[in-house]
């Protein structure tokens, strides 16, 4: 089964929740595909200073996930996104242009710096957002979920930590389940 995973690699909660995806896909026979989603263009002219720099940042890095996804260069995009995410989630630090560039050198993205550098992918990087909220928005954020063949998407599932693979298995199996219904639009409980 065919799972895409619309991700803005600057959120705590997305890079968990892709930790979770990666633990579960072997064991559900998943095939991952990975896509931008942007909260700068989420909140475009509503980032607040303190995250401007890694908004920028976190920009640069989804112009090399559009280009490699459009390469059809899933794993190394794959790659690329653990890469980042062990430098800064893993690490308790913000995203920068520094570790965006570490990161597509250690996933041997040869001539990165190119793509990174180049605004002319911020199309296909809105494009693929916008994708993500026809497909579970509006009032969602990253991460969302698509499965092949299910008429939407959805926002999340959102977890505080990978949890272990019994009970990661058993959140799939019903994200799964919920994800077809055509009725269903939330669940939801306050973090505490």
């Amino acid at each position: 089964m065919e799972v895409t995973f619309y991700f803005d690699p600057a959120c705590p909660f997305t890079w968990r929740t892709s930790r979770w995806l990666r633990t579960v896909a072997p064991e559900r026979g998943l095939t991952l595909r990975w896509r931008p989603f942007s909260l700068a263009i989420l909140n475009e002219g509503n980032v607040p200073e303190q995250f401007r720099a890694a908004m920028a940042a976190s920009s640069r890095a989804l112009r090399l996930v559009a280009a490699l996804s459009a390469d059809g260069r899933q794993d190394q995009l794959g790659d690329f996104y653990t890469e980042i995410g062990n430098r800064t989630h893993e690490a308790d630090a913000r995203i920068s242009d520094e570790i965006v560039a570490a990161a597509a050198e250690a996933a041997g993205v040869e001539k990165a710096d190119t793509v990174l550098d180049d605004p002319a992918w911020d199309e296909a990087v809105r494009e693929s957002h916008e994708a993500a909220m026809a497909l579970a928005g509006p009032g969602i954020g990253s991460p969302v979920l698509q499965v092949a063949g299910a008429e939407r998407g959805l926002h999340g599932p959102i977890i505080g930590e990978v949890p272990s693979l019994d009970e990661s298995l058993q959140i799939w199996d019903a994200t799964a389940a919920l994800i077809r219904v055509g009725t269903f639009f939330e669940v939801k409980r306050g973090r505490g």
